[in-house]
């Protein structure tokens, strides 16, 4: 979680080094960043639920496959993290389970309060959204104390989304353990690994608990904030600047983001459910995924253009987007349908009876071509 100032000037930042040029022969140009390919994981059932006990050496974990590599969150943009760090998944009758290995020299945390800024220590954080709407999504952090700050967000920061701190995932249960010792400069730590049960229950809106079946498909990131330390009085304390300010944090993240900004959920991986021991381990983008890449297009150009104009371009020929473009080999037709205070993209191929929509609060919905 992030306040909404702070998200603002990191919009802001993103904006400025976003060039816009309607004639660009890619109708992605200057939009790369956000256009990268987000990574996947295979997700496999478990009948028997590892312990939360913060050892990741339980037999119940070698039915898992590691994740590569964190990297840093704008991706190929900056150098690849100094210290490893990687996450395996499985999931049950009752949750969602989740291992991570964090290499750290330097192991420390300060902070013991529940849904204090656990970001302010060096931490680890998962993103998830079990709806693939890229609304109504989770964000969990922990810190090497095992201290948990757990929020809910109904929209990204950048729609005028607010977080819901009071929110408390029922039943979540979460472990560390340190191969090392905490807060002690006087040794070097190996790191620390982390395990989490997340109960679809405390993941799931209303009454309807959401309980993955074969092939669902759900969005989840994963952040690790590192902080520069040095140590003084035997204590760690973050570096700063000549000016006395903090240095920014190293934000590695499992898949890029492109932006310095975990809440752009649509950046987010995919996690695809499988149940079965037989099922073909590997994974396909969906060819809806593939569509919305376009609505994603809509929204980010009508977003630079009200920052621009003060208002909605009312025509994809002002966002430099072109209405009939070929996805995955099928002819599809994209719409702008948009007063200067409001936006729905819309797109579909001629074969299909489904539309996908996006909207101003990048809602992304599916409707029948009858009910448009």
């Amino acid at each position: 979680m992030r306040s909404n100032i702070h998200r603002k000037i990191l919009i802001t930042i993103f904006l400025s080094f976003v060039v816009f040029c309607v004639n660009a022969q890619s109708p992605f140009h200057g939009l790369e960043n956000l256009f990268t390919t987000p990574r996947n994981y295979i997700i496999h059932y478990t009948k028997t639920p590892p312990a939360i006990d913060g050892d990741i050496n339980d037999t119940t974990w070698n039915q898992a496959a590691w994740t590569n590599e964190f990297q840093d969150i704008e991706g190929d943009k900056k150098p690849h993290p100094t210290l490893h760090t990687q996450v395996k998944m499985l999931w049950g009758d009752s949750c969602i389970y989740i291992a991570a290995k964090i290499q750290e020299p330097n192991v420390w945390a300060y902070e013991t309060r529940h849904d204090a800024i656990v970001y302010h220590d060096n931490d680890f954080e998962v993103f998830i959204n079990p709806n693939n709407t890229i609304h109504q999504y989770y964000e969990f952090e922990v810190n090497a104390l095992n201290t948990i700050f757990d929020l809910f967000l109904n929209t990204p920061y950048r729609d005028r989304g607010d977080a819901m701190i009071n929110y408390n995932a029922e039943g979540l249960r979460t472990a560390v353990k340190v191969q090392g010792t905490v807060n002690n400069p006087a040794d070097k730590d190996k790191g620390w690994t982390v395990e989490i049960a997340i109960p679809f229950k405390s993941i799931s809106m209303g009454n309807n608990i959401n309980i993955p079946v074969d092939g669902d498909l759900w969005r989840i990131n994963f952040s690790r904030v590192e902080w520069d330390t040095d140590v003084h009085n035997g204590k760690y304390v973050k570096q700063t600047t000549a000016s006395g300010d903090l240095k920014p944090e190293h934000n590695w993240v499992w898949s890029a983001q492109g932006v310095i900004d975990m809440h752009f959920p649509e950046r987010w991986g995919y996690l695809q459910f499988i149940k079965s021991t037989t099922d073909n381990n590997t994974f396909t983008m969906p060819y809806s995924e593939l569509q919305k890449r376009y609505l994603w297009l809509i929204y980010y150009r009508e977003y630079l253009y009200f920052i621009k104009h003060h208002r909605y371009a009312l025509l994809l020929k002002q966002l430099g987007i072109k209405s009939r473009i070929v996805v995955n080999g099928k002819a599809n037709l994209l719409k702008l349908e948009a007063t200067k205070h409001q936006f729905m993209g819309l797109i579909n191929d001629k074969q299909s009876n489904q539309v996908w929509t996006i909207n101003q609060q990048s809602a992304i919905n599916q409707i029948s071509k009858k009910n448009e």
